[in-house]
């Protein structure tokens, strides 16, 4: 077989099982916050995802710390987030440093460092602590179906995105397919929160295609957390030197590769990364799945040899979801650029934001397609901006914006460019969010981001 070889198929029928004003694809953390927002502005909502359960890989790909949502003492990151975060903790499934453990000394870092709490862009020994959460992925399901169902959004899983419904230049709705064969789902307004940009680019939107390290994350129980941390404290050498070999048989890792989760003797391991692959291309895929189980457990038989505290460590469990960082991104009517993010740079139409940086509301509209808006790690950015504002809590805090957006415009029936921004970060923080209108002190302003 070759590239070429195709099957003509035959025109068929979907039948149509929803309706409402506004339509989200992808139950990950951004889409979870978009049905939320757009729920709670008083439209009907109906949120589809692939996969039995939601989070995406907060929970499927067990990205299991929220970060980079801080801005030294500022917490930037509110809304949906926090509120995940809140009923976590209520269920002792999450666990953050307080207002008085935040901040740098040796003491704090030897308390909440393997928990993830730490500010990993910072050059100062010890890197200082702030606010991020670690938690559990059953956690987050768990809470996440709570709170859609308080909502009374539509939910609808086991139903995998195919097409995209486009009339005259505006997105009707999708087609999904499932066991009960393809269903088409019609809303006023739409979504994309696949993290592939799979509705969008379905729909006709222009994209760049990007590609990062992905990872097979998983968990390791039976862990002596306190041995190994008195271990790693008391012996630092040769603590060193033992972490260099286990990384070396992992091929790519973070600096620290194990983290303590809120279950007690139940690590969590952000490893191994593998480059090289296509995260959205099925040999690529296929490829990473087992390449990475052969890491681990080349892992597992290393640490109960040789490192304190794992002797007696087992695998819990490999993500269910391969851990994709970066894709296709959106050329959408402003790209972000690497620039924007590290020089902080405030845009007039701000709608959300991350740590220190801002999201335009330019950045998550196709300039092709009516009807759509976009919100996680595929907006529209550089390579290189995406790779410093995706993590989980920005993307939610994209969610938040695009799910006011949403509504606002099914409502009043204008289109979705033309939303005033101002309206959206309005009704973003009458819910709780921080949608960056305000900005921080080290903020830049310049002419060009206007």
């Amino acid at each position: 077989m070759t590239d070429n070889d195709l099957i003509q198929e035959s025109p068929g029928a979907a039948r149509v099982v929803s309706r409402s004003d506004v339509l989200v694809v992808g139950g990950g953390p951004s889409g979870l916050s978009a049905a939320l927002a757009a729920r709670r502005m008083g439209a009907s909502v109906t949120l589809v995802e692939r996969y039995p359960y939601l989070g995406g890989l907060a929970s499927g790909g067990m990205v299991l710390v929220l970060d980079d949502m801080h801005n030294g003492d500022e917490v930037t990151v509110t809304g949906a987030c926090m509120e995940m975060i809140e009923r976590m903790a209520k269920l002792d499934l999450c666990m953050y440093p307080p207002v008085e453990e935040r901040g740098a000394s040796e003491a704090l870092y030897r308390k909440w460092a393997r928990w993830g709490a730490f500010d990993f862009r910072s050059q100062m020994k010890p890197p200082p602590i702030v606010m991020a959460a670690a938690f559990d992925p059953d956690g987050w399901k768990r809470v996440a179906n709570e709170m859609i169902a308080e909502a009374g959004v539509n939910l609808r899983l086991h139903s995998w995105f195919s097409k995209a419904v486009v009339q005259d230049g505006r997105i009707r709705g999708v087609i999904c397919e499932t066991k009960e064969g393809r269903q088409a789902l019609m809303a006023e307004t739409v979504i994309d929160t696949t993290g592939d940009l799979d509705v969008a680019a379905a729909a006709g939107a222009a994209f760049s295609d990007g590609s990062y390290i992905v990872t097979t994350v998983f968990r390791l129980g039976g862990v002596d957390t306190e041995e190994a941390e008195r271990f790693e404290r008391e012996s630092p050498e040769e603590w060193a030197k033992l972490d260099r070999a286990a990384k070396r048989l992992m091929g790519g890792s973070w600096d620290k590769w194990w983290l303590k989760t809120p279950l007690p003797g139940v690590v969590w391991c952000n490893c191994p990364h593998m480059i090289g692959l296509d995260g959205i291309k099925v040999a690529d895929q296929t490829k990473a799945d087992f390449e990475g189980r052969k890491r681990i457990y080349a892992l597992l038989d290393y640490a109960r040899a040789s490192m304190p505290g794992f002797r007696n460590c087992f695998v819990v469990d490999v993500a269910p979801q391969l851990g994709v960082r970066q894709t296709r991104l959106l050329q959408g009517e402003y790209v972000v650029t690497k620039d924007d993010v590290m020089d902080r740079v405030h845009f007039q139409d701000t709608v959300a934001r991350g740590r220190d940086y801002y999201t335009p509301y330019r950045s998550m509209l196709p300039k092709e397609v009516e009807g759509l808006v976009v919100a996680g790690r595929h907006y529209s950015a550089t390579e290189a901006a995406q790779k410093m504002s995706r993590e989980i809590p920005p993307c939610m805090s994209m969610g938040h914006a695009a799910g006011v957006a949403a509504a606002l415009s099914a409502q009043s029936g204008t289109p979705l460019r033309h939303i005033d921004p101002a309206q959206i970060c309005k009704h973003v923080r009458a819910q709780g969010g921080d949608p960056g209108d305000r900005p921080s002190a080290n903020a830049t302003f310049l002419e060009k981001a206007a």
